[in-house]
């Protein structure tokens, strides 16, 4: 499925842009990094009204370095996901990744979400989460799921995201600039 980037404000074109969210049960985010993708989710979980469940993950800040990322759960988990201390096979740049975060915890509150069909956040799945087979397994079960998802995703191509993104039942919105300030109430919407 191609990537949805909504019109700038001067097109007019938000009718078409809410209709396109509005047919699909699961919605991801993607977009280069730092352009706010996790900004938007969170406007998102703390302006609906449904019950959530699911994780987002958060920079780890030494002084103004960045030395990993937390995963924490919408009910108040969390774990390191990556550090620069950690001594892992699993490593992306040079951060360790700690699997039994992302197995343990990360894939435990997305289960919550699809048995308690709640909206499921997942906050992201990139290639940190994707060294975990679990997290692949829970991914694909929480989008067959009668649960809605709303998460992010690698914007760089990745064969189990591609896989992902070809979905019918997935809506792909590519953030930018533009569009990044309208989308928290447009993907609201959706999911009251």
């Amino acid at each position: 499925m191609r990537p949805l980037s909504l019109p700038s404000s001067r097109n007019r074109c938000n009718h078409r842009a809410s209709k396109e969210i509005a047919d699909s049960k699961n919605i991801l985010l993607t977009g280069v990094p730092r352009i706010g993708k996790t900004t938007i989710i969170h406007k998102i979980i703390s302006n609906i009204k449904r019950g959530c469940a699911g994780f987002y993950t958060e920079e780890m800040r030494e002084g103004n370095q960045r030395v990993g990322f937390k995963l924490i759960t919408l009910d108040h988990k969390d774990c390191i996901l990556s550090h620069e201390n950690i001594k892992s096979r699993h490593r992306v740049g040079k951060y360790g990744v700690n699997l039994e975060c992302i197995g343990c915890i990360g894939v435990a509150s997305m289960l919550e979400g699809i048995q308690k069909k709640k909206v499921i956040i997942i906050d992201e799945i990139g290639k940190m989460e994707l060294f975990s087979k679990d997290f692949q397994e829970i991914v694909i079960k929480a989008l067959d799921s009668e649960s809605p998802v709303l998460g992010t995703i690698l914007f760089r191509p990745h064969p189990f995201c591609d896989k992902i993104k070809k979905r019918e039942d997935v809506e792909i919105i590519e953030v930018t600039t533009e569009n990044r300030d309208r989308l928290p109430d447009l993907i609201i919407e959706k999911l009251r």
